[in-house]
């Protein structure tokens, strides 16, 4: 059994995918597989992706038979994931040599938690660095984390024993995807930051999660977050109501106004210095 399986779920960015397959085979953390589901790209993504891992028996390459989106795509990736740890890794984006390694370290260091996740850079349309994404910081994680705004993202790594004791990730999302998951494993337990640069986020054109609608990415953000209130049977959260059925995003991002606030945020890290 391979202890890291690193899942790509493509769609129409096979003409970035080098970069990526280098970047995964620099790592200096060996015993991983790739698992790539093809959400049924209308481009030549197949082809390309074919030929660059050609009989590389660590790449396993998976097609939809249609296009059926992003929620769906991830969670046929976990699916088909053979390792124990598992983490997602866009095609059109790369990994530091050091991110497995890291990542794999702090779960033998740390036993008890359930997911990393570390800094990460951004970009221009070539891969080359432009600045450290500065929102990413260590979290404080109890039942009202709901990761608005947002400090957890890429490199995000979790154990797969910790996933299937969840729904799995929500097949019918096409935005707020990755926001799901988080959400979902760090009901089990904590996460460890990784305060380092772990990947290189690539900034394009055709980046679906850069340039989808906004209204519609808010819209399913507060849709998940709405849906995890739910799941941890919340009935009022900063001593507001939770409505009984959701009704738009207002609403729930409303409720979580609280969170940015100066106050708040200095009894977070008092709580972060005393755990």
């Amino acid at each position: 059994m391979k202890n890291f399986s690193i899942l790509i779920a493509n769609y129409n960015n096979g003409q970035f995918f080098r970069a990526c397959y280098e970047s995964i085979i620099a790592q200096t953390f060996t015993n991983w597989e790739v698992i790539i589901v093809d959400d049924c790209s209308t481009d030549n993504s197949v082809v390309l992706i074919k030929g660059i891992i050609q009989s590389d028996s660590r790449f396993k390459l998976y097609e939809n038979e249609t296009n059926k989106g992003c929620g769906f795509t991830k969670r046929k990736c976990v699916e088909y994931a053979g390792g124990k740890l598992c983490g997602f890794l866009d095609p059109d984006d790369a990994l530091s040599p050091i991110a497995l390694e890291k990542s794999v370290a702090a779960y033998e260091n740390k036993p008890e938690i359930v997911a990393t996740y570390s800094q990460m850079t951004m970009c221009n349309e070539n891969l080359v660095p432009i600045k450290v994404f500065s929102s990413i910081k260590k979290v404080y994680n109890d039942r009202y984390f709901f990761n608005c705004p947002i400090q957890i993202s890429h490199f995000f790594t979790f154990r797969k024993e910790t996933y299937l004791k969840t729904e799995g990730i929500n097949y019918h999302l096409k935005s707020a995807v990755d926001q799901d998951l988080y959400l979902k494993i760090l009901e089990h337990g904590d996460p460890a930051f990784i305060k380092e640069n772990l990947y290189l986020y690539r900034l394009h054109a055709k980046g679906i999660s850069q340039f989808t609608s906004k209204e519609s990415a808010r819209n399913r953000f507060a849709e998940v977050i709405y849906a995890a209130m739910k799941r941890r049977e919340l009935k009022t959260i900063n001593a507001m109501q939770i409505p009984d059925a959701y009704t738009d995003a207002d609403e729930i991002f409303g409720l979580l106004n609280y969170q940015t606030q100066p106050l708040y945020r200095l009894k977070n890290k008092v709580r972060l210095l005393l755990k």
